[in-house]
């Protein structure tokens, strides 16, 4: 029972309280080059698809000064990313000496726009671009 009264306080010793952790303000600049290296590591060490969520879109600082705010492009990269952005923050309080960095995704799916596959779809977009085509297409009596 000692040893393990020791032990849990010696824990506790060791253990820092969270008001005597570095809050160190910090800018959007050196936000980005942190957050691009670690992108770089994880992509050199075949993380890629974290990676690849990471520099979709450059994050945001926002107005509070330690929240990081990231736009992702559906909800399935928002979990794949929520999962695996601890060792990131990690990585982001102890680089920007400040352990009050939140991360916080949000999804925005645009709607993109419609491609074109089939002929006559890949001529109807064609012939929004320049008119003319129609006329060439008569001139010549040429199928689509």
């Amino acid at each position: 029972m000692k040893k393990k009264r020791e032990l849990a306080e010696s824990q506790k010793a060791g253990q820092k309280n969270k008001d005597q952790l570095p809050t160190e303000s910090f800018t959007e600049t050196d936000m980005l080059l942190m957050w691009n290296k670690f992108a770089q590591r994880l992509s050199d060490t075949g993380q890629k698809i974290m990676s690849t969520y990471m520099q979709i879109n450059d994050p945001v600082v926002a107005k509070d000064g330690f929240t990081i705010e990231l736009e992702l492009p559906n909800e399935g990269s928002k979990v794949d990313f929520d999962n695996g952005k601890i060792e990131l923050l990690g990585y982001m309080r102890g680089k920007l000496h400040n352990h009050d960095i939140v991360i916080n995704t949000h999804v925005n799916e645009k709607v993109s726009k419609k491609h074109a596959f089939t002929p006559d779809e890949k001529y109807e977009k064609l012939k929004a671009i320049n008119p003319a085509v129609e006329v060439l297409r008569k001139t010549f009596d040429l199928d689509i």
